[in-house]
């Protein structure tokens, strides 16, 4: 019985050391992939502005005019939730930068 309990005891040490570390990689990976989405959507709103001579009205435009074969989801929120930026006074359009959301993002500013 002995036995049990000790091995009992460094499973469960084990478990305290390793559980931490695992959902710190899924949180950077979370971090990692809102990083590339983001440029995905930034990328494509630039070839759009490059083909076009303006920026999208809408960030569905991207996908509707296949820059993106479809919208990134945010993997926070696991939502297109994304945050548009008005394109400077003269250009035409109204996307012209996208961001997570505060409350749809990791620790890190991407």
């Amino acid at each position: 019985m002995i036995e049990l309990v000790v091995v009992m005891a460094v499973l469960g040490l084990l478990l305290s050391i390793a559980l931490p570390r695992y959902i710190d990689s899924l949180e950077r990976g979370r971090e990692h992939v809102l990083v590339h989405n983001l440029a995905q959507i930034r990328e494509a709103i630039d070839r759009h502005y490059g083909d076009r001579g303006a920026y999208p009205d809408r960030l569905e435009d991207l996908v509707e005019r296949r820059y993106l074969r479809a919208l990134p989801l945010n993997p926070f929120t696991e939502a297109a939730d994304w945050q548009t930026s008005p394109p400077p006074s003269g250009q035409k359009g109204s996307v012209y930068d996208v961001q997570a959301p505060p409350s749809g993002r990791g620790t890190r500013e991407p």
